[in-house]
C-alpha cells in the first residue's frame, strides 16, 4: 500500500495530488471490473447504493490523504490518519484500556501536530480529514464485507466513484502524454487499492476487531520505513515519539477479546 503511496508522490510533479488520487481510483476500477465483471444485480437497488457510498467515501479518503502526503512526510500523515480507526475501535467500550488508548493517540497527535502545524497547517488538516474519512470507511467497509457482494462491491464502488469524481481528472493533464507515467498511475491503483483492499475483504471474514487492530498498528511503522527508504523522509525525534504513541494506543486497545466484528484497513 505505501510503496504505491510513494510512487504517487513521484507523480505529484506532473499531476495534482487530487488528480493522482483519481488516477488511483480509475486504475482500481478498470482492474476490478475486468477481473470480477459484476452481474446486473450489483448495479441496482441497495447493493448499488451501498457499494457507491463505500467507493465515494474511500476515494474521498484517498484524495485528502494524497493532499496530505504532498505536504507532510508519509509516516506522519499515516499516524495522524490513525485517529479514525482508533476512535471507531474505542467507541464500542468505555473500559480503562479504551481511555488509555485514546490518551496515547491524543498525545501522539499533539507531538506530531506540534512539529508540523508551523510548517504546514493545511497538511495537518488534510491528514485529520483523512482520519474522519477512514472512520467512515470502516463503518461502510464492514457492511460491504459482511452484507454486500464483497469484491464485486469494490468493483462497482470504484466505478461509481471514478465517474462522480471525474472533475478531478483535470489535474492529470501531464500524465496522459507520457505512457510510462500513465502506467505508473494505474500501478498506484493496483498496489494501493486492488491488492490491499481485496486481501482486506478476505481478512475481514476471518478475524475480529481486536485482532485486526493489531495488524493495523503495523501501518504507521510500515509507512515511516517506506518514507525513509523510498523518499528519504527522516522523522524528527518528536515525530517518531508521536508515531510510537499512536501505535501504542492501537495496540493497547486491541488487547480486549475479539468481539466478532472486524474493522477495516484503509487507504
Amino acid at each position: 500500500m505505501y510503496v504505491g503511496a510513494a510512487l504517487a508522490v513521484w507523480l505529484f510533479d506532473v499531476a495534482s495530488p487530487s488528480g493522482v488520487a483519481w488516477l488511483r481510483c480509475l486504475g482500481a476500477a478498470v482492474i476490478l471490473l475486468a477481473w470480477r465483471r459484476p452481474g446486473r444485480a450489483a448495479w441496482r437497488g441497495r447493493p448499488l447504493l451501498l457499494a457507491g457510498a463505500f467507493g465515494v467515501v474511500t476515494a474521498g479518503m484517498n484524495v485528502v490523504f494524497y493532499e496530505a502526503i504532498a505536504r507532510l512526510p508519509l509516516g506522519t500523515v499515516v499516524a495522524l490518519e490513525f485517529v479514525g480507526p482508533v476512535v471507531v475501535a474505542a467507541f464500542g467500550s468505555r473500559g480503562r484500556r479504551d481511555i488509555a488508548a485514546l490518551v496515547f493517540v491524543a498525545v501522539g497527535v499533539v507531538c506530531i501536530a506540534d512539529v508540523q502545524l508551523r510548517g504546514s497547517p493545511s497538511g495537518v488538516a488534510f491528514a485529520l480529514a483523512a482520519a474522519a474519512a477512514w472512520a467512515g470507511y470502516i463503518v461502510l467497509g464492514r457492511k460491504v464485507a459482511l452484507g454486500g457482494n464483497g469484491i464485486d462491491s469494490l468493483a462497482v464502488g470504484f466505478a461509481v466513484a471514478t465517474a462522480l469524481l471525474s472533475p478531478l481528472a483535470l489535474g492529470t493533464g501531464g500524465v496522459w502524454g507520457a505512457p510510462d507515467l500513465l502506467v505508473m498511475g494505474i500501478g498506484v491503483g493496483l498496489l494501493s487499492t486492488v491488492v490491499p483492499y481485496v486481501l482486506d475483504q478476505v481478512v475481514l471474514r476471518r478475524v475480529g476487531q481486536a485482532r485486526f487492530a493489531v495488524l493495523l498498528a503495523l501501518l504507521p511503522v510500515t509507512a515511516t520505513v517506506t518514507g525513509l527508504v523510498v523518499l528519504g523522509q527522516v522523522p524528527s525525534l518528536l515525530e517518531a515519539l508521536g508515531i510510537l504513541a499512536v501505535v501504542a494506543g492501537v495496540a493497547l486497545r486491541s488487547r480486549d477479546p475479539d468481539e466478532g466484528t472486524a474493522v477495516r484497513e484503509p487507504p
